[in-house]
């Protein structure tokens, strides 16, 4: 039997999935649980309309990705913190406080999580440092700390 999975089902499938199923595991577990609908041809072709959709809107986001990577390309953040001996400063800067700065600076929202940092900075200096707009967006932005 044809069944379209509508949830994640263990050891079967994703959700969206068209498998052929047993007929008594699809009619004794998968559709009564709703995990799964019967695939009729409607269903087919409402699962691919909605699929094309998905694609679009995954398609448009990463266009809008690559247009703010243009335009945040060798972007300068200035930012300043206490210093100790040898330039080494008290604390770090962590990528929520370049994130922060990103955004009152030039007015760019970009997420913490999506700066790249391996380890906080915690020297004087320019830092480059990556930001992941989207899976396969990624841009460069230099972090310049000085001393305050």
């Amino acid at each position: 039997m044809q069944v379209i999975l509508l949830e994640d089902v263990k050891k079967t499938g994703k959700k969206g999935d068209v498998l052929n199923v047993a007929e008594g595991y699809a009619r004794n577990f998968l559709i009564p649980r709703g995990l799964a609908v019967e695939a009729t041809r409607g269903k087919i072709n409402e699962l691919d309309r909605q699929n094309q959709i998905k694609a679009d809107k995954q398609k448009k986001l990463a266009e809008d990705a690559r247009q703010l990577s243009r335009r945040m390309e060798g972007l300068k953040v200035a930012m300043t913190a206490r210093v100790g001996e040898a330039g080494k400063l008290f604390g770090a800067i962590s990528s929520k406080d370049i994130a922060d700065a990103v955004k009152e600076q030039h007015g760019f929202s970009v997420d913490k999580k999506k700066v790249l940092l391996d380890s906080p900075i915690k020297t004087l200096g320019a830092h480059d440092v990556a930001v992941k707009l989207h899976p396969q967006v990624q841009v460069n932005i230099i972090v310049e700390v000085t001393a305050e």
